[in-house]
Formats: structure tokens, sequence, C-alpha cells
């Protein structure tokens, strides 16, 4: 078997999985990238080589990464204003994010991420269609920047691209990880299991992206789907788990630390509230930080809550009368981005 497509089959099969968990069985799927050429959306080319760094920044393992998750609320309507408002909010932050979680994306919502010509241009998607959906509504979407990573067999000077699968962990609502691996040029002589499976000096780092169960149901799904999260990041030996944890039982609250995780925002602002959801009063539970990132072997740097703002449409409720041109006022309808606050989080390697 030559190299290439020996890396190939090494790059999907033999990385660090959890041994004792049946139910962390990875479903592999692929990268995406636009084709400018054909004009449409792909499956990346794992042999394929970049050459040259263009803009892409050299990452080595001491640099920070910029991380946004946010649930999108796939309930509310419409969808595309608010999905490009909260795209938009995203790429507009400094430092730049290189690692974008969304929750809850629904078809249209997809439609958004896979026509905006700042993200064809820029990012890997981890979805371009609804075949990993199982059925359901919505799903979860990693996007990855093309100026902090390059392809599988890209550059050993700068950060590149991993593994991308799902664990179909227990759910009541079919509930699962979008997990994938990325490699960080390091110095250490040291590689991670994950590394070193891979044959590359560079070091992993795991990122999971999570949408719990929702609700207060017993028995509850919850402390297992974190259970099998933490296997997942122990087993590559550093990494981040971040979305909607949906901690609405009291026993929700230490799933995090009981599981050896380091939530970031008690980290670093355990003073503050941190909520990421009902703080607008209109929901029938209280306000509660339902969104979070926990990490294992690495150092959080920042956090911060990002708060959405409203995209209008013509309407009857909630009463906005525009006077801009007199005798043609006009009413408006005030939709949320989301029901939820989204997260901004940078971190290194511990």
């Amino acid at each position: 078997m030559g190299s290439t497509s020996r890396l190939h089959t090494l790059w999907y099969q033999d990385i660090p999985l959890p041994a004792d968990e049946p139910d962390a069985t990875p479903i592999f799927q692929t990268w995406h990238e636009f084709d400018d050429t054909k004009e449409r959306w792909g499956p990346i080319d794992a042999a394929r080589a970049t050459s040259s760094l263009g803009d892409r920044q050299k990452t080595a393992v001491q640099d920070s990464l910029v991380l946004v998750t946010w649930n999108v609320n796939a309930s509310s309507p419409l969808p595309i204003l608010r999905m490009s408002a909260i795209i938009s909010r995203i790429l507009s932050l400094t430092p730049a994010v290189d690692i974008i979680f969304f929750q809850e994306v629904s078809r249209a919502a997809l439609s958004v991420m896979l026509n905006d010509a700042r993200i064809r241009q820029h990012w890997f998607l981890s979805e371009v269609d609804a075949a990993n959906w199982g059925g359901h509504l919505f799903t979860s979407v990693t996007l990855l920047s093309k100026a902090r990573f390059a392809h599988p067999m890209g550059s050993s000077e700068t950060a590149t691209l991993g593994p991308v699968w799902r664990v179909k962990y227990p759910s009541r609502f079919g509930r699962e990880a979008l997990c994938c691996d990325i490699f960080i040029p390091s110095p250490s002589p040291s590689p991670s299991p994950a590394s070193a499976a891979l044959g590359t000096p560079n070091a992993c780092f795991r990122l999971v992206n999570v949408h719990l169960d929702s609700l207060p149901a017993h028995p509850s799904r919850r402390p297992r789907q974190i259970s099998i999260v933490a296997s997942l990041l122990r087993s590559a030996g550093r990494g981040v788990v971040a979305g909607d944890f949906n901690p609405v039982l009291p026993e929700d609250e230490t799933l995090v630390q009981d599981n050896g995780l380091v939530d970031a925002w008690v980290e670093l602002r355990h003073r503050e509230p941190g909520f990421t959801w009902g703080i607008d009063g209109k929901q029938r539970f209280p306000p509660s930080r339902l969104d979070k990132v926990a990490t294992v072997g690495l150092k959080v740097q920042d956090i911060e809550v990002l708060h959405p703002e409203s995209v209008t449409k013509p309407g009857k409720p909630e009463k906005v009368r525009s006077t801009d041109l007199p005798g043609h006022e006009q009413e408006y309808e005030q939709v949320p981005w989301s029901d939820h606050s989204g997260l901004r989080c940078s971190f290194k390697k511990d």
C-alpha cells in the first residue's frame, strides 16, 4: 500500500478511541469545501497537499485557538435572516474565530451557510446536506477556518484537519456528538496518543460539538452522554467539548466536574451568572447557563457570552411602529436571532 493511501486509511481509522465505551462507536464522515471551478461543495481529498500557506496563519501548539458555539434555534421563524445575522456577527469578531460549533441547524439554516460567499471561500464544513441527519429536522454542524487549518496532507508548518465522525450515544431525541481531531505543530518530542497513531509529531486536539438531551425527563440520558464525551477527550489526551448541555435537573450541575472536565466559565468567571438562555424573561423556566465549554488538557484564556440581537418582519405581535415615511406607518415583529446566546472561548495547550 502506498504512503498516500496508507495515510488516508489511518486518518479515518487508527485514531485513539475509548476502548471500554460500547456506546461510543464512531461513524466516520468527511470534511467538505467549496470548489470554485465546479461551483459546488464537495468532500475534500484526504491526500491533497497544500503547498503554500497563503494567508493561513502558522499555528504552533502554544498559540491560542478561538471557538464560538451557538444553538441557532431550529423552530423560530425567519431562519434565513437569523442565520445570516449570526454568521455575520461571528465573522466580525476580533480576534478571528477558528472553530464554529452550531446546534439546531435546520435545512434552511444550512442553506445559508452553503451559499454565503465568506463561508465558501474561508471555511471547511462537516455537513453540506442532510445525509447524516438520521431523518431529524435539525443537526449540529462544525466549521473550521481555512486561515488556520490545512488539508490532512497539508504543510507541517500549520494546523491540519484530522478525521470527523459522529457518536450516536444513548438519547431520547436521537442526539449525537459531532467529533473531530485537529493537529497542531508541536516542538514536543512526545506526541499525543492520536498523533502517535498517525505517525505525526503534531499535537492532537479533539473537538466535540454536542447538543445533549433536552427537558427534565427521568431517567436522564445526559449523565451517560457526558461520560462518553469525557472518555472521547481523555483518549485523545486533550480537547474541548462545547454546545448546548441542557442542564435542567439538579444532578446536571456537577456533571462536567464529576467527569474530570474543566468548565471554562467556572474556571475564569465563576462569580458571574453567564446565562445563555432565558434572559429575555419570556421563557417558562428561569434564566440558565444551558450552553457550556469544557476542556481536558487545555488552558482556557478567555470566555464571553454573545447575546443575540433581532431581525424584523411585518407582523402583528410585539409592535414596533416605523414612521420613516409619514402616512405609511408599518408594524414589525421582532424575532431574536435565537433563544440561546452564543459563547466565544479562546484556549491553548495547557
